[in-house]
């Protein structure tokens, strides 16, 4: 990929990320104060798309891009490939914004997972001359869960143009695309690209099980989304099986981490470990969470409460996904690395796990029906920080 191109790509991703936080802190203005312009759902489906879209496929398809190194076969149609994608996000945030669920943003989210599926298949061709790779396995298991991932939003789609609700079929739906995003394409794809950093360390010893574990993990790992659907018990053993696979996985991850623990400490910088180390706790309590929720009534309890389905939503995204993707830029050079960079790289870690803390304390006050004063104001104040960190990090992105 040409120099230029990479700066562009990075500088655009910090943008789009500074974007979500706008929309996610106009969202907590309009829930704790009176704002009548937009409606609340458009601006939820705009920042939800566009978040994924702009912000964390389009860092991972760069990312993986990168990852090809300078024997890339291809590297103009990724270019084009990537800016598609961009376009079909700021198209799907514009639309969404205006019109909500309607032909335009449909139009637009179709071609963003076309855009997906293209991707992908060249993607898996370039692979081929990497097959002794460990990532190898880990990049093409996450554009195979991407895709996979898209028959919800189409099955969603659907639903609306046909103006078919049901609501367990919406709710599966919805939860199909969050689940093989989250669990899927998102989570390959970053444990691949820690693995590739690995991999060129002294002494770096790959177990392929690792692998395995997560992967035949995941298909099953779907249905603890919807325990609250009455599953019949032979249904039920599969998420068992999941959790069982899952905290295995982990194990192995984290030993594979304290291998090169020594090396992590000493070679990379403590902003790198601030900002990796978090969004590890991210995932261990994700991964936690989803082994505490295979008990039936714990779930049912959790999907109840919007305030901690939202909190658990934002754990995956801003905890673990997005403090690692930040984490991993300073980590290859893409932020520069000034006192005032880092300041923000550091407020917006603090909110995110700040958010985090007031969502699960509304959540779990609203168990005993007990109002926590100020949460909305709470909350907004902290999306504001977070939009004005970010702000801040792609201002002082200037070099020297």
């Amino acid at each position: 990929m040409e120099e230029i191109k990479k700066d562009v790509f990075i500088k655009l991703g910090l943008i789009n990320l500074a974007i979500v936080a706008f929309i996610g802190t106009l969202m907590r203005y309009k829930i704790g104060f009176e704002f009548p312009y937009f409606s609340q759902k458009h601006l939820l489906h705009g920042h939800s798309h566009f978040a994924f879209s702009g912000w964390v496929s389009h860092m991972l398809f760069t990312f993986l891009i990168l990852f090809l190194g300078n024997q890339i076969q291809n590297s103009k149609l990724f270019n084009k490939l990537i800016v598609a994608n961009l376009f079909c996000a700021f198209g799907m945030l514009i639309a969404f914004l205006i019109q909500g669920y309607g032909s335009i943003s449909i139009t637009f989210s179709s071609l963003s997972i076309f855009i997906g599926y293209i991707f992908a298949y060249y993607y898996y061709k370039e692979l081929k001359e990497r097959r002794d790779h460990p990532s190898h396995l880990w990049f093409k298991a996450a554009l195979f869960f991407n895709i996979l991932s898209s028959l919800g939003t189409f099955y969603l789609a659907y639903m609306m143009v046909t103006k078919n609700l049901e609501q367990h079929a919406y709710l599966a739906s919805v939860y199909f695309y969050l689940h093989f995003q989250y669990s899927g394409w998102f989570f390959f794809a970053i444990v691949g690209l820690i693995i590739s950093k690995f991999s060129v360390l002294p002494g770096f010893v790959y177990k392929p099980s690792l692998f395995y574990l997560f992967f035949i993990s995941c298909l099953p790992a779907y249905f603890l989304s919807i325990l609250w659907a009455d599953l019949p018990w032979h249904l039920y053993l599969l998420p068992i099986f999941a959790v069982v696979l899952q905290l295995l996985g982990l194990f192995g991850l984290l030993k594979m981490i304290k291998t090169h623990w020594q090396h992590i400490r000493q070679h990379w910088a403590i902003t790198v470990q601030w900002l990796l180390g978090m969004a590890l706790v991210a995932l261990i309590i994700k991964l936690l969470l989803q082994t505490g929720s295979v008990i039936p009534e714990i779930s049912k309890l959790a999907f109840g409460f919007r305030s901690i389905v939202i909190a658990y939503l934002h754990l995956v995204l801003l905890g673990f996904t997005t403090l690692f993707l930040l984490g991993y830029m300073k980590l290859e050079g893409h932020i520069v690395s000034n006192t005032k960079t880092i300041w923000a790289l550091i407020i917006f870690t603090i909110c995110v796990f700040a958010n985090e803390l007031v969502l699960t304390l509304q959540g779990v006050a609203s168990l005993a029906y007990i109002l926590i004063p100020y949460a909305n104001e709470m909350l907004f104040a902290i999306s504001a920080i977070m939009f004005l960190s970010m702000i801040g990090l792609v201002y002082f992105q200037k070099k020297p």
